[in-house]
Protein backbone atom coordinates (compact mmCIF):
# COMPACT_ATOMS: atom_id res chain seq x y z
CA UNK A 1 0.00 0.00 0.00
CA UNK A 2 1.31 3.30 -1.26
CA UNK A 3 1.70 6.31 1.39
CA UNK A 4 -0.89 8.39 0.97
CA UNK A 5 -0.24 12.68 -0.04
CA UNK A 6 -3.60 13.45 0.24
CA UNK A 7 -7.28 12.32 2.18
CA UNK A 8 -8.82 12.36 -1.37
CA UNK A 9 -6.22 9.36 -2.67
CA UNK A 10 -8.16 7.31 0.06
CA UNK A 11 -10.59 4.55 -1.63
CA UNK A 12 -12.98 4.78 1.43
CA UNK A 13 -12.88 8.34 1.27
CA UNK A 14 -13.74 8.08 -2.17
CA UNK A 15 -16.86 5.54 -1.84
CA UNK A 16 -18.17 8.09 0.86
CA UNK A 17 -18.19 10.81 -1.13
CA UNK A 18 -20.31 8.23 -3.62
CA UNK A 19 -22.14 7.22 -0.93
CA UNK A 20 -22.73 11.52 0.07
CA UNK A 21 -24.14 12.01 -3.02
CA UNK A 22 -26.40 9.55 -3.71
CA UNK A 23 -27.92 10.09 -0.30
CA UNK A 24 -28.08 13.42 -0.97
CA UNK A 25 -30.34 12.33 -4.10
CA UNK A 26 -32.65 10.50 -1.52
CA UNK A 27 -33.15 13.31 0.47
CA UNK A 28 -34.28 15.74 -1.60
CA UNK A 29 -37.19 13.73 -2.87
CA UNK A 30 -40.70 14.52 -1.28
CA UNK A 31 -41.39 12.67 1.17
CA UNK A 32 -38.07 12.10 2.94
CA UNK A 33 -37.66 15.68 2.55
CA UNK A 34 -40.34 16.64 4.66
CA UNK A 35 -39.40 14.45 7.61
CA UNK A 36 -36.80 16.62 8.70
CA UNK A 37 -35.37 15.06 11.56
CA UNK A 38 -34.75 11.85 9.87
CA UNK A 39 -33.15 13.62 6.45
CA UNK A 40 -30.86 16.24 8.96
CA UNK A 41 -29.92 12.76 10.69
CA UNK A 42 -28.92 10.78 7.55
CA UNK A 43 -27.30 13.90 6.10
CA UNK A 44 -24.63 14.07 9.21
CA UNK A 45 -24.25 10.60 9.87
CA UNK A 46 -23.64 9.94 5.96
CA UNK A 47 -21.29 13.24 6.07
CA UNK A 48 -19.83 11.71 9.26
CA UNK A 49 -18.37 9.34 7.33
CA UNK A 50 -16.10 11.12 4.94
CA UNK A 51 -15.02 13.51 7.15
CA UNK A 52 -13.96 11.70 9.68
CA UNK A 53 -11.68 9.83 7.38
CA UNK A 54 -10.06 13.21 6.01
CA UNK A 55 -9.97 14.43 9.88
CA UNK A 56 -8.48 11.43 10.86
CA UNK A 57 -5.49 11.55 7.70
CA UNK A 58 -4.93 15.05 8.48
CA UNK A 59 -3.57 14.25 12.22
CA UNK A 60 -0.72 13.06 10.97
CA UNK A 61 -0.26 10.11 12.73
CA UNK A 62 -1.39 6.36 12.72
CA UNK A 63 -2.95 5.81 16.49
CA UNK A 64 -5.10 9.21 15.69
CA UNK A 65 -5.51 8.30 12.25
CA UNK A 66 -7.28 4.55 13.28
CA UNK A 67 -9.58 6.25 15.74
CA UNK A 68 -10.94 8.89 13.50
CA UNK A 69 -11.34 5.78 11.30
CA UNK A 70 -12.78 4.01 13.79
CA UNK A 71 -15.46 7.29 14.19
CA UNK A 72 -15.75 6.47 10.36
CA UNK A 73 -17.11 3.28 10.83
CA UNK A 74 -19.52 4.30 13.55
CA UNK A 75 -20.88 6.54 11.25
CA UNK A 76 -21.33 3.86 8.56
CA UNK A 77 -23.72 2.05 11.33
CA UNK A 78 -25.74 4.56 12.12
CA UNK A 79 -26.21 5.47 8.67
CA UNK A 80 -27.31 1.85 8.19
CA UNK A 81 -29.65 2.59 10.90
CA UNK A 82 -31.41 5.27 9.66
CA UNK A 83 -31.58 3.52 6.24
CA UNK A 84 -33.71 1.10 7.54
CA UNK A 85 -36.33 3.76 9.29
CA UNK A 86 -36.20 5.08 5.58
CA UNK A 87 -37.23 2.16 3.76
CA UNK A 88 -39.79 1.02 6.63
CA UNK A 89 -41.23 4.73 6.41
CA UNK A 90 -41.63 4.01 2.42
CA UNK A 91 -39.36 7.04 1.50
CA UNK A 92 -36.57 4.60 -0.26
CA UNK A 93 -37.14 1.37 -1.99
CA UNK A 94 -35.63 -1.80 -1.12
CA UNK A 95 -33.23 -1.50 -4.17
CA UNK A 96 -32.01 1.86 -3.31
CA UNK A 97 -31.90 0.55 0.89
CA UNK A 98 -29.71 -2.01 -0.73
CA UNK A 99 -27.80 -0.20 -2.84
CA UNK A 100 -26.46 2.45 -0.01
CA UNK A 101 -26.25 0.01 2.75
CA UNK A 102 -24.23 -2.04 1.15
CA UNK A 103 -21.78 0.89 -0.01
CA UNK A 104 -21.99 1.99 3.92
CA UNK A 105 -20.44 -1.63 4.35
CA UNK A 106 -18.14 -1.84 1.86
CA UNK A 107 -16.52 1.77 3.42
CA UNK A 108 -16.60 -0.05 6.71
CA UNK A 109 -14.55 -2.92 5.39
CA UNK A 110 -12.07 -1.15 3.51
CA UNK A 111 -11.74 1.59 7.02
CA UNK A 112 -10.92 -1.95 8.57
CA UNK A 113 -8.49 -3.05 6.17
CA UNK A 114 -6.72 0.18 6.43
CA UNK A 115 -6.80 -0.16 10.20
CA UNK A 116 -5.56 -3.46 10.24
CA UNK A 117 -2.19 -2.07 7.83
CA UNK A 118 -1.83 0.87 9.93
CA UNK A 119 -1.95 -1.18 12.86
CA UNK A 120 1.19 -3.20 11.67
CA UNK A 121 3.23 -0.10 10.09
CA UNK A 122 6.50 0.89 11.03
CA UNK A 123 5.93 4.13 9.93
CA UNK A 124 3.90 5.97 12.37
CA UNK A 125 2.62 8.80 10.36
CA UNK A 126 3.78 12.16 8.65
CA UNK A 127 3.84 14.19 11.77
CA UNK A 128 7.01 11.45 13.30
CA UNK A 129 8.83 11.40 10.22
CA UNK A 130 11.43 14.03 10.93
CA UNK A 131 11.60 12.60 14.81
Amino acid sequence: MATFKTFEEIESWQSARQLCKMNFDQIRTPNLSKDFALKDQMNRSCGSIMDNIAEGFGRGGNKEFILFLGYSNGSCLEFESQLYRAMDRNYISTDEFKLMYKLADTIGKMNGGLIDYLNNSSFKGRKFKSR
